[in-house]
């Protein structure tokens, strides 16, 4: 499946999901689809960035996503879902085993950390900690841990702010 018909089938799965904030879900896969092309990783990276919700968020299956890309993807985005009942320890040790996998994990956080400027300052502090306690370590040594820490940085002073504005 090309790039163009992986945009179009992922938007159709995402139809009608909203971000938190309200912008078409389909957005947060697009960019961390072109987050994972701007760091130079081939289609199949970014093609996994454009599935990495769907299982966990539409009614797409792991089968469907073997059929229309190949196993490694398929195996990635299994990967990057969360399941009932998963236990965060369980769920980044199993991610940091599979190159691909850590690599559409990261891009995601680092989009949802940018945007996590527009959430409540409840769900900022989670996600600042959660950020801290399992997300630094695992993009750190790769392209992406500058990037996540300045998002990090950014989003611990927006945080402040909201403290400050109180």
């Amino acid at each position: 499946m090309n790039l163009e018909n992986a945009v179009e089938f992922m938007k159709q799965k995402h139809s009608g999901q909203k971000r938190k904030h309200g912008t078409p879900y389909y957005t947060h896969p697009l960019a961390v689809a072109k987050l994972l092309k701007d760091k130079g990783f081939s289609e199949e990276y970014q093609l996994t960035g454009l599935f990495h919700d769907l299982i966990e968020d539409t009614d797409s299956t792991y089968e469907e996503i073997i059929a229309l890309s190949n196993e490694e993807v398929a195996e990635a985005v299994r990967l990057v879902t969360k399941t009932d009942g998963y236990v965060m320890a369980e769920y980044i040790e199993n991610i940091k085993v599979n190159r691909m996998a850590r690599m559409v994990k990261i891009a995601d956080r680092i989009h949802n950390l940018s945007e996590a400027s527009k959430a409540s300052k409840e769900f900022q502090e989670k996600y600042i900690k959660e950020t801290k306690e399992w997300f630094i370590d695992l993009a750190k040594g790769t392209v992406f841990e500058e990037d996540l820490n300045r998002e990090l940085e950014n989003l611990i002073k927006v945080c402040e702010e909201k403290t400050i504005d109180r």
